[in-house]
């Protein structure tokens, strides 16, 4: 099999993890790193052996990697994984896609021009529970979906300085509920507050509305001493309840719906409580997951399972969700 040479640009909180992860699969070699802090560069280089750069130009020059990871602030995804393109390189960069719509419909079009694959990282899709929530949806085992619910809350993280907590893990969030519902939102309403520790918003709430006409409700904070990862889909046969962090899928069933065929469920008149199922979960490693099948498909010559397409429109509803947050309008989107 091939092996695709890679490269990490920003090995921070989470690029530290693709250079890691570049070492351990078959289907690349780790052939250097770049970050603007070279104590930092120096030590996660040195961890593999591999050389270490402040100039990610000088990185793309001279190793010529096949792929390409981009894990810098926001501001800058368009910058960098434009280079990485034009030096022929293949890119995933980390969600969200760029920061501005305008940036990151920029870089699709630069991929499209130069041929390059373009993946954007939106690991929570590679999440085993995630997964086999999705399987189960499309098995049909909960019928029509009444409502999605994500809450994704927990401490503030030092790393985050240059956006505020929508735009840092609403796209999360935005992206799982289009991907297990394969739906698009058509309306949103969003409240944000500002309480401490940053610049930006720290804090919201936000309902959508979708075209199917199922709801959407987002919960998430930079504020919470504890994390919670969790999504609930409500739906005519139960609720599917995935814990992200334990990665503990459950079904609580509803009782009323127990035997009924898919014609009969349109005449279902009430909800009562049935038996939970624990489904059993096979844990992995989501970045492990997401990275091997980024190289898979440019080693295939496949579709890229998370496009900038998705992730444009991740970051387009993220934006206007901060949009409506602080004109207290409701968005058509």
């Amino acid at each position: 099999m091939t092996t695709l040479k890679a490269a990490v640009i920003g090995v921070g909180a989470m690029g530290q993890h693709h250079a890691r992860v570049y070492t351990q699969i078959a289907q690349t070699q780790l052939v250097g790193i770049a970050d603007a802090t070279a104590e930092t560069g120096a030590r996660i280089a040195a961890s593999y052996n591999v050389p270490a750069y402040t100039d990610y130009r000088a990185l793309l020059e001279k190793e010529r990697p096949d792929v390409v990871s981009v894990a810098v602030p926001t501001r800058y995804h368009q910058e960098v994984a434009e280079a990485a393109m034009e030096a022929k390189a293949h890119v995933l960069v980390e969600k969200p896609i760029a920061a501005t719509v305008e940036e990151g419909r920029a870089l699709i079009a630069h991929a499209q021009a130069l041929n390059r694959f373009l993946m954007v990282g939106h690991i929570v899709r590679f999440s085993p529970v995630i997964q086999a929530l999705k399987a189960h949806l499309d098995a049909g085992e909960l019928g029509r979906i009444f409502q999605i619910v994500c809450r994704r809350v927990g401490p503030f993280p030092a790393r985050v300085r240059d956006v505020g907590v929508v735009v840092d893990l609403a796209p999360h969030d935005l992206d799982v509920m289009r991907f297990i519902s394969e739906d698009e939102p058509v309306r949103l309403y969003a409240e944000t507050e500002q309480q401490i520790h940053t610049e930006h918003e720290d804090l919201f709430t936000a309902q959508l509305r979708f075209r199917r006409g199922f709801t959407g409700f987002l919960e998430i904070n930079w504020l919470t001493p504890m994390k919670v990862r969790e999504v609930l889909v409500l739906g005519e046969k139960g609720m599917f309840r995935a814990d992200d962090l334990t990665q503990d899928l459950f079904f609580y069933e509803n009782a009323e719906a127990n035997g009924q065929e898919w014609n009969h469920l349109s005449m279902l008149k009430g909800v009562s409580e049935g038996r939970m199922t624990r489904y059993p979960i096979k844990h992995y490693e989501p970045l492990r997951a997401e990275l091997e099948a980024f190289a898979d498909a440019v080693l295939n010559q496949t579709p890229v399972p998370v496009s900038g397409v998705d992730g444009l429109a991740a970051l387009r509803l993220a934006l206007a969700l901060v949009e409506s947050g602080t004109t207290h309008q409701v968005l058509e989107v």
